[in-house]
Parts: structure tokens; C-alpha cells; sequence
């Protein structure tokens, strides 16, 4: 059966976004610093047009999105991001999006669910096709991993404390532990890869 991973930039701090995102302001006051990465190098990515990173974290980056086929959003990213134009945020996977309103009327490539995360991986494994399925949101993390749906954490740690913003963990109602699988550091980024251990942390 395909993964259900994440993989997002985040801030010393823990926040993927800065203070106050917004359709107007998507990754909120000072979150541009995020992705700096994504252009800061001399080696292009292999999917993602225009996007020069350093060679290591390039590797990393590729890696993770060729394994793919299908990303499950929630519907505030969705919105602060405009919808992606009725295409997704990765250049060949499916977008499926947890929202219990309504679609647009010009979401005609996109699947919308509205019954719930475990229901909204079921339909986006269907279309990753054997691919892996990636989430998008720190609600989206927060409810896989609630309901023990959630496989690994990519943390793409930049060095910086927004102070404030869309953490990457919401709280939950109990530990999770996890496994250190690799870092990777490079320029303006260090990649941590975690697996998701049991939900209880075992004294």
C-alpha cells in the first residue's frame, strides 16, 4: 500500500507559514524566507520548473516528489492558494481536497471530499495509482496523524524564528513518537526525515 508522508518547509519555531496568512498573503508576514532554498543553488530540480537548489537539497527535494502521485490538501490551503488555477501544487499528482464546503465552480480537475480524512486518502490512493499520497497543511498532518493514518514527517528546517504563524504540529490529544530516518543538511536548509512511531511515547 502507497505512503501517506509530508514534506514541508518550516521554520526554526515550527511554523510553515508566517503571522496571518491570507488569500492576499499565503504564506503570511515574512513565510517567503521558507522556500528561499528553492532558488538559492545551481541545480535544477528534475520536476518542478525554475526551481535551482543546492545540489544536496535538490536530492532530498526530488526524492520525495517523485515518489507522488497524489496530494490531499484542506480547504484553507486550498483557498489561500487560490485553488492553483484547477491544478494542484505538484506538477503530475492529483489533488484531492478535504472540505465540507462546496466545490468551486471552476474545480473541474480537482476531487473534493467531505467525509473526512480517512475517506479523502482512500480516493487519493486511488489516483496516485501506486504512488505515494502527500498532505498539505498542518490540519491535514493533524488529522492523519489522529487518525493513525500518517507514515513519515519531512521537515525541511529553515533557519529562522517567524515568531509566530501556521504551526506544523496543531496539538493532539496524545504523544507521538518519532524515528529519526536522515539529515541532510544543506545551504539555508536542513532536511529531517522521520518515520512515525506508536502513538504513545513507552517510558
Amino acid at each position: 500500500m502507497s505512503a501517506v508522508f509530508s514534506a514541508l518547509a518550516t521554520s526554526a519555531d515550527g511554523y510553515i507559514t508566517g503571522p496571518d496568512p491570507s488569500p492576499d498573503q499565503a504564506l503570511g508576514r515574512g513565510g517567503g524566507v521558507l522556500f528561499d532554498w528553492y532558488f538559492d543553488g545551481d541545480t535544477p530540480s528534475r520536476l518542478f520548473d525554475g526551481f535551482r537548489l543546492a545540489a544536496a537539497s535538490a536530492e532530498v527535494f526530488d526524492a520525495a516528489a517523485e515518489r507522488i502521485g497524489a496530494v490531499i490538501a484542506g480547504r484553507t490551503t486550498y483557498d489561500h492558494s487560490g485553488g492553483w488555477g484547477d491544478g494542484g501544487p505538484h506538477p503530475t499528482a492529483a489533488l484531492v481536497v478535504l472540505s465540507h464546503r462546496p466545490a468551486p465552480a471552476n474545480a473541474q480537475c480537482q476531487t473534493f471530499v467531505a467525509t473526512g480524512i480517512a475517506d479523502a486518502i482512500a480516493v487519493a490512493r486511488e489516483a496516485a495509482a501506486g504512488r505515494d499520497v502527500a498532505l498539505m497543511g498542518s490540519g491535514m498532518i493533524r488529522a492523519a496523524l489522529d487518525a493513525r493514518l500518517l507514515d513519515e514527517v519531512i521537515i525541511h528546517q529553515v533557519p529562522v524564528l517567524l515568531g509566530g504563524g501556521t504551526p506544523l504540529f496543531q496539538p493532539g490529544p496524545e504523544p507521538v513518537g518519532l524515528r529519526l530516518r536522515s539529515v541532510v543538511p544543506a545551504p539555508g536548509v536542513t532536511h529531517l526525515h522521520y518515520d512515525i512511531q506508536d502513538r504513545e511515547i513507552r517510558k
